[in-house]
């Protein structure tokens, strides 16, 4: 379980993150939505211990992330290509990581194989550092390598965006497949709300850093967070003049 308490992020005079309480149950897949500047990527760098928080924290399976690093060896994530390291390849960043998780090479070429339909022939064996390698494939790589080792908890940010939808398509079935497992906890955030209440079975709304909507998914879950929005655009609409 994931517990985040008074929790807040504040930069000068701008409050980026404000959560009174929110409680992340094991198992699943829980998306997170909201427009630029909601709070989604701050969730997460708190989540991971990147940033400090102002005000509050967050336990982990037990572990409170900003006062222990306990919670390093059940949790993974993929959050931008800052996360990969430009000069290897990416089958030598992908044996960097699984040393890290304790993974020999042979374990790794297994993780591989088994994810050799979602790299489709790309990005690995082209002797080419990541670096070098289009936005698509780097994010293929930052994912594979963020489930190595088996972890319970995920973190996967935008996750489907520079993908093509043949490679979305597989990354749904792999997330639907690691939610499936009721120790796995997979948290994706997405500005596309068709794949997030696609793979998620909870849906978090932020709005300017605060929790607007918690909802367990229906059917009719697109159609409520599309309203949403909808009427934020609205909100927005320029007035026009009436016609004379």
């Amino acid at each position: 379980m994931i517990t985040i308490k008074n929790l807040s992020k504040q930069y000068t005079d701008v409050k980026v993150l404000d959560i009174d309480h929110l409680e992340i149950n094991t198992g699943g897949a829980i998306g997170l939505v909201g427009n630029n500047g909601a709070g989604k990527t701050t969730l997460f760098s708190l989540l991971l211990d990147l940033i400090e928080p102002t005000t509050g924290h967050i336990v982990s399976n037990g572990v409170r992330v900003d006062e222990s690093e306990d919670w390093k060896p059940f949790t993974s994530a993929f959050v931008d290509e800052s996360f990969l390291i430009g000069y290897l390849t990416p089958e030598e960043y992908l044996y960097f990581i699984g040393e890290l998780r304790n993974m020999d090479k042979a374990a790794v070429d297994q993780v591989i194989a088994d994810f050799s339909d979602f790299f489709n022939g790309e990005a690995l064996g082209q002797k080419k550092y990541l670096r070098d390698l289009s936005k698509g494939n780097q994010k293929k790589v930052g994912i594979v390598a963020a489930l190595l080792g088996n972890p319970s908890v995920v973190i996967l940010d935008e996750p489907f965006a520079n993908l093509d939808p043949s490679t979305q398509i597989r990354l749904k079935k792999i997330i639907k497949q690691l939610a499936d497992d009721p120790k796995v906890t997979v948290l994706v955030s997405s500005h596309d709300l068709v794949h997030v209440t696609e793979v998620a079975q909870r849906v978090v709304l932020l709005e300017k850093g605060k929790v607007v909507k918690d909802i367990v998914k229906t059917e009719g879950t697109f159609h409520e967070l599309e309203t949403y929005f909808k009427g934020i655009s609205e909100s927005y609409a320029p007035v026009m003049a009436e016609e004379e």
